[in-house]
């Protein structure tokens, strides 16, 4: 009976980790709701600023790109900045999130944790 002892201690240790390791990627989610990442296109005529988990917080759009008569440039150049942001922030989730995985891609991870 000595060794079912051992296996309960060993099951307690191995809780703690997991509750740890919870709590530092709940800590590393809330970290990634303030970065804030910014991409630009056009030159720096469009700007997006989005946080770490995939959140637009701002566009900023230089006023000498306004053309009403060339609608679809400035569309697109919004459309390319929010892609460049969203990648970004796609990059530090999965380098913060990786450090948990070991760099493992877990299909599902994201939805998880809150991603």
């Amino acid at each position: 009976m000595k060794g079912f002892g051992n296996m309960t201690e060993m099951m307690k240790q191995m809780q703690k980790q997991a509750q740890k390791m919870q709590k530092q990627m709940e800590d590393a989610q809330r970290d990634l709701k303030e970065r804030v990442i910014e991409a630009t296109s056009g030159g720096g005529m469009i700007t997006v600023h989005m946080n770490g988990k995939q959140e637009i917080l701002s566009i900023k759009i230089d006023p000498e790109v306004v053309d009403p008569e060339d609608v679809q440039m400035l569309e697109d150049l919004i459309l390319s900045a929010v892609s460049q942001a969203l990648k970004k922030s796609q990059e530090l989730y999965q380098s913060e999130m990786g450090k948990f995985t070991g760099g493992l891609n877990i299909p599902g991870m994201q939805g998880m944790f809150g991603g």
